[in-house]
């Protein structure tokens, strides 16, 4: 065995060229493709028979390309003159013996690569339209065959091959699939397997050897970046529990909340009546305020009981008084009427009782007997206090 020689890559080369063309591109197909061709016995074009064995290859791997690619090889014999014949798929002794070696590989509807090798000193320019054109008969022919094993690319890759999915998210949301630190796209690794690398452009390319980790990968991104439209059904986990609703998680670091009114049609006296932490329920998006907080309804996904009646609140009065009419006597409503006139000392308390004049001053001390010296009040029938009077005098 020896490495590949200047005959191999100069083949190679060519029934690459020929089926670039039909390739999808990058952003359609993010793989890299490698096609090896062995031919292990050949008594022909071997170029253009590893252009009909790479295509179906290709499409029996679930490459999507546009269209299957044949080659043929023309060959010539001709004499001193202009007097020539065109071989079909030459044989070896007569690419050996003779004059041209034209590969020419297309589709149906054109040609895509070619080669010419030649030992005559010049070719008439009338019989090139002549070779393209029984070239063409010949690869439609091909073409046919190909088609008989294998119309179309398949549906579906190769079991054998890694799975690698584009997802397109809004360059501004590239930080929440990432994460603090990384966080969120590092536990999207672990969970699903996959690799998961993002450009600046907001494209994502998620590859897996196994198909399940991908598509889940390519779901939990999808799912964290689109936006939460009013009517949308999901199915969530239960995550908090409070007196007036349950938070739930309808995506991927999202919530919303079902209050404790939208849980069931029935009064629902307590949220753990119904649900729990880790719970899965049906829930529908009822409404998304200014905050952009999301609210959710149970009930709305729940048949109506029947005989179900709503609840109707009584309307209320003007004033908040209701048919109550006016109040007696003292307080917030009716007519209280005139006031009666106050006497000295207020109301109708009456004279005061004689007490006789009060010493040491007005008050409320009825009859104290007068302060001893030193001033202000505080000391009651103490000691004389030094000072012009307050509480405590000057420190000693």
């Amino acid at each position: 065995m020896r490495g590949p020689g200047r005959r191999e890559i100069g083949h190679g080369a060519l029934a690459e060229k020929a089926l670039v063309p039909v390739l999808p591109t990058q952003k359609d197909f993010p793989y890299t493709l490698r096609c090896v061709s062995e031919v292990l016995s050949s008594n022909g074009s071997t170029s253009m028979a590893s252009v009909c064995g790479s295509t179906l290859a290709l499409m029996d791997a679930g490459v999507p390309i546009s269209a299957p690619v044949a080659g043929i090889s023309i060959g010539l014999v001709k004499d001193e003159g202009d007097k020539y014949a065109l071989l079909t798929d030459i044989m070896g002794m007569e690419d050996f013996y003779g004059d041209m070696d034209f590969k020419v590989a297309g589709t149906t509807d054109g040609i895509t690569a070619i080669q010419l090798d030649t030992k005559a000193k010049y070719l008439p320019m009338a019989m090139i339209p002549e070779v393209f054109a029984q070239a063409r008969d010949a690869r439609l022919k091909i073409l046919d065959v190909l088609k008989g094993a294998i119309a179309t690319p398949r549906e579906e890759l190769s079991p054998y091959a890694p799975r690698i999915l584009t997802v397109n998210i809004p360059v501004e949301r590239i930080g929440e699939v990432i994460g603090p630190g990384g966080k969120m796209i590092r536990s999207i690794v672990e969970r699903t397997g996959a690799k998961i690398d993002i450009e600046d452009d907001g494209t994502v390319f998620i590859s897996s050897l196994k198909a399940e980790g991908g598509e889940m990968a390519a779901k939990i991104i999808s799912d964290m970046t689109r936006e939460i439209e009013i009517g949308e059904q999901y199915t969530g986990t239960v995550t908090r529990l409070m007196n007036f609703g349950a938070f739930v998680e309808i995506l991927p670091g999202k919530e919303g909340l079902i209050r404790i009114s939208d849980l069931s049609w029935e009064y629902v006296p307590s949220v753990e009546d119904v649900l729990k932490v880790g719970d899965t329920v049906q829930i529908v998006v009822s409404e998304i305020d200014d905050q952009n907080r999301v609210n959710l309804s149970r009930k709305a996904l729940l048949e109506k009981p029947e005989g179900y009646q709503e609840r109707e609140r009584a309307p209320r009065g003007e004033g908040g008084g209701g048919d109550r009419g006016p109040r007696e006597g003292s307080g917030f409503g009716g007519d209280r009427g005139p006031r009666p006139e106050r006497g000295e000392g207020g109301g109708n308390r009456g004279p005061r009782r004689e007490g006789g004049p009060r010493e040491g001053g007005g008050g409320f001390g009825g009859g104290r007997p007068p302060r001893r010296d030193g001033g202000g009040g505080g000391g009651g029938n103490g000691a004389p206090r030094g000072g012009m009077g307050g509480f405590g005098g000057p420190r000693r």
